[in-house]
């Protein structure tokens, strides 16, 4: 009979709070036997350039590093290193959570759960599952399953508007070609206003001004439904 035994999981950590930092080893530690730590980091940088950081099998890093998201890193991340990533993190909004999925992490737990929760986490990633909040669950899988593969990064943006820049776009595709302050008067609020809106929603969008906006609404079916 031949006894076989199962490697523990080779976790690496990146937390920018030295305390938090503390914690999160001492929680791989208490999992001894199903985990081992081999290497922590405050940054980025130090993370791209800790050798340890090469053999590990999961990588649980904080979404803000010093104020920056760490998300946009992540391609780099996988380019470099062969560990899978999971983002902590103590957004709620779901779509962070969408954008970091999105750029390659494999799951995301907010630092509000349970110890235990991240520690389950770990070993589902690791195991090549999904962790991440159950409204995401079918954006993720259609993700994976490549069945929207060319509409995921429209989707992701659309979903991250309000009901009320729904609302402006809406407006802008019905008064094409109006003066702002026409907008501005059948949305029952002020230029400056509108501009706020507009700006908010041309950065999520990724778009340069109402031409663009038009467009891509059109494309789209944004405000489809007011016209």
């Amino acid at each position: 009979m031949v006894v076989t035994t199962e490697s523990p999981i080779r976790v690496f950590l990146v937390d920018d709070h030295r305390a938090t930092l503390w914690g999160l080893e001492r929680l791989i530690d208490s999992a001894a036997g199903r985990m081992r730590l081999v290497g922590s980091a405050t940054s980025m940088a130090e993370l791209l350039s800790s050798p340890d950081s090469r053999e590990a099998d999961v990588i649980v890093l904080d979404l803000d590093l010093g104020g920056l998201d760490s998300s946009t890193s992540l391609a780099d991340l996988q380019r470099t290193l062969n560990a899978r990533i999971l983002v902590l993190t103590g957004a709620r909004d779901l779509d962070v959570h969408r954008r970091a999925v999105l750029a390659g992490a494999r799951g995301v737990v907010r630092k509000e759960e349970p110890v235990d929760v991240l520690l389950r986490a770990i070993e589902k990633v690791h195991e090549g599952d999904v962790w991440v909040n159950r409204a995401l669950i079918g954006d993720i899988m259609d993700m994976l399953t490549g069945a929207r593969p060319a509409d995921d990064e429209h989707s992701a943006r659309i979903a991250s508007l309000t009901p009320k820049e729904h609302e402006v776009i809406a407006a802008v595709v019905r008064h094409r070609g109006a003066k702002s302050l026409i907008i501005a008067e059948g949305l029952g609020i002020s230029e400056h206003t509108l501009r706020n809106h507009l700006t908010v929603i041309y950065h999520k969008l990724e778009l340069h001004g109402r031409l663009d906006l038009y467009v891509y609404a059109k494309e789209h079916g944004l405000g489809a439904a007011d016209q």
